[in-house]
């Protein structure tokens, strides 16, 4: 007999990397849209992105969030590209009176959009966009600590075929990338601190990995700002366990493009 345990979809955590990843072919690319035929279908999914920031959890409550082009200079074809998903305003309800009771001051927005780091994975992951989707804030002002408490208070979601998705990037430095060539080798650096936190992610010692920026190697440069890693930790505090490594690869040197399943593997 399957367990209520083994029901549950696992949390996710993508590196969703440069928007280009919606058109372009890349492994990334080619693993995401093999990921929607990996696991169960979801009756609705929870996307926690780097790119949408609230002081407390603000969640997307529209029947249809509009598809937010939030970057500059690529090429006139990802402008054009929409995902038209449909919200879900109750399950977006719900979540909110999950978060407040949780002790996390929650609201529902139904103007809030679907930023790149929502659309850009959804795209490929679920190319005809009819499962509705919620997003979700991070709040840059809190630490990594406060993002896994904030994803254990979603964990039932996943109990209920809701699938978590942390949208962000295993190691993130604009600055750093060589944008000249996708495969332009990886410095020392990047590789330490993306080691460091790889073996903390997969023995789950997600305290010590809570204390990133004071102890991986390199983290300023990995991570000048925390805002795409915190969705790891969202997606870690969901899962409530190790995290089983299900991608990995690198894009202009130094975008990690990491990702993990947190309660369970893919094939559930």
């Amino acid at each position: 007999m399957t367990t209520h345990a083994t029901r549950a979809l696992p949390a996710l955590f993508v590196s969703h990397g440069s928007p280009l990843l919606a058109i372009e072919d890349s492994p990334t690319g080619r693993w995401l849209d093999g990921l929607g035929n990996t696991l169960r279908p979801p009756r609705a999914v929870v996307v926690v992105s780097a790119h949408a920031l609230a002081a407390a959890p603000r969640l997307s409550g529209g029947l249809a969030p509009k598809t937010l082009h939030d970057f500059g200079g690529f090429p006139d074809a990802l402008y054009a590209l929409n995902y038209p998903a449909p919200g879900d305003p109750p399950l977006a309800r719900a979540i909110a009176a999950r978060l407040r009771t949780a002790g996390f001051e929650a609201d529902v927005d139904g103007r809030m959009p679907f930023d790149h780091g929502v659309w850009v994975p959804l795209r490929r992951m679920l190319p005809a966009a009819n499962v509705p989707v919620v997003a979700l804030t991070i709040a840059p002002n809190r630490d990594a600590a406060w993002h896994y408490a904030l994803g254990q208070a979603l964990a039932p979601l996943r109990f209920d075929n809701v699938l978590v998705i942390g949208s962000g990037g295993f190691v993130h430095n604009l600055g750093a990338l060589d944008w000249h060539n996708r495969e332009a080798p990886t410095p020392t650096w990047a590789r330490a601190f993306a080691s460091w936190l790889d073996e903390r992610v997969q023995s789950n010692q997600w305290e010590h990995a809570t204390t990133w920026d004071r102890s991986a190697p390199s983290a300023a440069l990995a991570h000048p700002t925390p805002e795409h890693l915190l969705p790891l930790f969202v997606a870690w505090g969901a899962g409530s366990s190790s995290g089983i490594p299900v991608h990995h690869g690198w894009q202009h040197g130094t975008l990690s493009m990491q990702a993990y399943a947190f309660g369970g593997n893919l094939d559930i």
